[in-house]
């Protein structure tokens, strides 16, 4: 946990990082980024954010992932993984900067995220050792929205969305073009206007 936050940031980074890469389209299929956290997304980035472009394929799925909960799921008063209490939003982006500096510091657990498989949120989350058996147990006893289901993607949605045809999500920002630079944390990613890549880091 880092000096001054009330949760630990470094234990929500690598939950979003777990979750953002099951929910890709060659995965859980849940929003519009193909392996972007995976080895092609890596070999797309490497050479334009050689020290951290890990973090340039984890800004850019972070931010097509909140888009699509927020079209799903977004009530007043609630949060979702992806956009928390201000506060803890806040803490998170400050946090950016230090994890940018310490890169090869997260080396070994992004190439984990790259070789995730399996159908099992629940177990994977417990696999990279990110929940404990407390969380789980409140997870099991939440109900889901009315909502939330009624909007469930169909197979033939998930189809055309894969397909590319999904015009609705900032996909196409996030899958074939680099992000605007790896230093934006991926809040401040969500509200930039331009996907040019700056200099390379």
């Amino acid at each position: 946990m880092s000096a001054g936050s009330t949760i630990d940031l470094d234990r929500l980074l690598k939950l979003r990082l777990v979750v953002a890469r099951f929910g890709e389209m060659d995965l859980a299929k849940w929003w519009n980024t193909k392996g972007q956290l995976g080895k092609l997304g890596a070999a797309a980035l490497r050479r334009g954010f050689p020290r951290t472009h890990y973090f340039a394929q984890a800004s850019s799925v972070f931010a097509v992932a909140a888009h699509r909960c927020a079209e799903v799921f977004e009530p007043p008063n609630s949060v979702t993984l992806w956009r928390l209490p201000e506060t803890v939003e806040e803490e998170f982006d400050a946090r950016w900067e230090h994890w940018l500096d310490n890169a090869a510091d997260w080396t070994a657990f992004f190439q984990k995220v790259e070789a995730l498989q399996g159908a099992d949120l629940v177990a994977t989350l417990r696999a990279f050792e990110v929940v404990d058996e407390r969380a789980v147990e409140a997870f099991s006893r939440l109900r889901r929205s009315r909502s939330s289901a009624s909007r469930t993607t169909t197979p033939r949605r998930s189809s055309r969305m894969k397909s590319g045809a999904s015009r609705r999500s900032p996909a196409s920002c996030a899958t074939v073009r680099p992000p605007p630079s790896a230093r934006l944390s991926p809040r401040r990613k969500r509200s930039s206007k331009s996907c040019a890549p700056s200099s390379k880091r």
